[in-house]
């Protein structure tokens, strides 16, 4: 709390005894380490909140109860009590026998829900056989080019039972068409399954750069899914909307939530404006937040996010529907955050990171293995990481009570906070006419890079200490963690498959359904059927994506 502040109550006046009487007698003696204490995001932190710091706050309007709105404390009246969080391991690397068989073991290892990472031929619409795929294949993720790659990834898991969560973004409603067609062959009944796709193609012109068509195009594919999904897969989410990959690419935490929850509010103006029906597609939208390591940051921006979101969707969209109102959201711990020295420091990072995700009420959570910033996790690390959430769910007892650390003030404080920045950030993107326009004026790029920029500038001056790296660093380091290593067999294994697949199918039912996918995508129809019928058709993702370039065209990125 600054010392200049105002005498107006008696909390200040116990203030200004304190600091008098006590705190300065101290300061005199012992000097503080710092002369600014900052967060992660290099906002500064105050010595000491009381009272007077959430004096504003109006219980009933700002904090309320669990389950009760503005949902600042969360979305469930029981919330752990009832059920945990679902514990979603991200997982996806080399063929996809290799990760049918990863998926099986998370499974009989506890975990409760799959995540899928593909690798970026995938993420950028290519076939493994592609020029373009070439060192690719198989690295960053698992490799699928076709229905035939999609059955084998699913082989013997029940996608009616088990819930998946699928990170792809440009090609995203190609994915989702494979998911569902394998779903069919196996039985299940779309009505049924549940899980998530990422598809949110805003973030990556943001901040991931995994782009493929224009970004107006690209948003009529993420609005196609939401009105496929409505009438078709209605337990399904088809976008998570993703601040992870902002924050990962240097934005503090307030530009985290700001550009996030602006992203959500941006897809439901376009679902709107399709004419869709709010209180039927907004309920299955999901977010999706990074945890960092300043954990009380961390758990305020959960926080906000809920309280904002439930207001904006009151105030800004008219809805009374409790579904749209409720926030819902993935958490992940800080990949940028990992070290390659010393790294099993990381293990300690990611059980803080991730204990800062379930204090703030996240709905399902990945946990990082330690050996992520060398390379893919083996399955040792993946299990550690596993047995991380695990530990905090059955040991630590923060699961007994709700929102644990409500009523501190120094998280209230922090929330709110948070959302005043949050919609600070608002009021200038909708005053450039809302988020596709900020995105194609290069405004949340500046800002982002900006705050990466004076991060960086921060650890190198070791104003932001990190352990083992500017600070209690080991010289001659050396490291003897065990890596994946993929090799270049993966593309031989894949292209043999997809040299297979050609063969064997209907090359004439493959041209006609690529054809009306065009005459679809050139009629502004709705593109799910025409891809499923492609994709039923076994045409490629790099056939599809190639279709859909010819008609929309392919984004390049205007220098900011």
């Amino acid at each position: 709390m600054s010392e200049t502040k105002e005498i107006n109550s008696p909390i200040d006046e116990a203030v200004d005894r304190w600091t008098h009487e006590t705190l300065e007698p101290t300061l005199r003696k012992h000097p503080e380490t710092k002369k600014r204490f900052e967060s992660v995001s290099l906002e500064e932190v105050d010595r000491l909140y009381t009272p007077a710091d959430v004096a504003q706050l109006d219980f009933s309007d700002d904090i309320s109860f669990p389950g009760e709105f503005p949902y600042t404390r969360g979305i469930h009246p029981t919330g752990y009590r009832g059920k945990l969080w679902t514990m979603r391991q991200f997982a996806g690397f080399s063929t996809p026998e290799e990760t049918n068989a990863r998926f099986k073991y998370l499974l009989k290892q506890g975990q409760t829900g799959l995540s899928v990472a593909y690798d970026l031929p995938t993420l950028m619409g290519y076939d493994a056989d592609s020029l373009l795929s070439e060192g690719e294949v198989g690295k960053c993720g698992v490799a699928v080019s076709s229905l035939a790659d999609m059955e084998v990834l699913f082989d013997e898991i029940p996608l009616e039972h088990v819930t998946v969560s699928q990170t792809i973004n440009a090609p995203a409603s190609v994915l989702l068409a494979m998911y569902l067609v394998v779903a069919e062959k196996q039985g299940a009944d779309w009505k049924k399954i549940s899980g998530t796709l990422q598809n949110d193609i805003l973030k990556e012109y943001i901040a991931q750069k995994e782009w493929i068509y224009p970004i107006r195009p690209a948003m009529k594919l993420v609005i196609d899914t939401f009105e496929f999904c409505t009438e078709q897969v209605p337990r399904y989410n088809p976008v998570s909307v993703s601040g992870y990959h902002i924050r990962e690419a240097g934005a503090t935490a307030i530009q985290e939530l700001a550009f996030t929850l602006r992203d959500g509010l941006e897809y439901v103006d376009w679902g709107l404006k399709a004419g869709l029906d709010l209180d039927r597609f907004v309920p299955r939208m999901s977010f999706f937040f990074n945890a960092h390591n300043d954990f009380f940051e961390e758990v305020a921006k959960y926080r906000a996010a809920r309280r904002i979101w439930a207001r904006e969707m009151r105030d800004r969209f008219g809805s009374t529907n409790e579904r749209t109102l409720k926030l819902r959201f993935h958490t992940q711990t800080a990949g940028v955050s990992l070290t390659v020295q010393q790294p099993l420091n990381n293990i300690v990072r990611v059980a803080i990171q991730a204990l800062a995700g379930v204090l703030g009420g996240t709905q399902s959570l990945h946990t990082d293995a330690y050996d992520e910033a060398l390379s893919l996790p083996t399955d040792r690390a993946a299990l550690i990481a596993l047995r991380t959430q695990q530990i905090i769910a059955e040991e630590t007892g923060v699961v007994n009570t709700i929102d644990p650390l409500g009523g501190s003030y120094f998280v209230e404080a922090l929330t709110e906070k948070m959302e005043a920045g949050a919609r600070d950030y608002f009021r200038k993107i909708d005053g450039m006419g809302g988020m596709v326009a900020a995105i194609e004026k290069g405004f949340p790029q500046r800002e982002i890079q900006d705050s990466a920029y004076q991060y960086q500038k921060a650890v190198e001056r070791g104003d932001q200490v990190i352990v083992g790296v500017n600070k209690y660093a080991i010289d001659n380091e050396e490291n003897q963690v065990p890596t994946l290593v993929i090799d270049e067999s993966v593309r031989e294994h894949q292209v043999e498959r997809l040299e297979r697949t050609r063969a064997s199918r209907d090359a004439g039912a493959v041209a006609n359904s690529l054809e009306k996918l065009k005459q679809a995508a050139q009629k502004q129809e709705n593109t799910m059927p025409a891809t499923i019928e492609a994709v039923r058709a076994y045409a490629t993702l790099g056939e599809i994506c190639s279709a859909l370039r010819d008609v929309y065209g392919i984004y390049e990125e205007p220098a900011f």
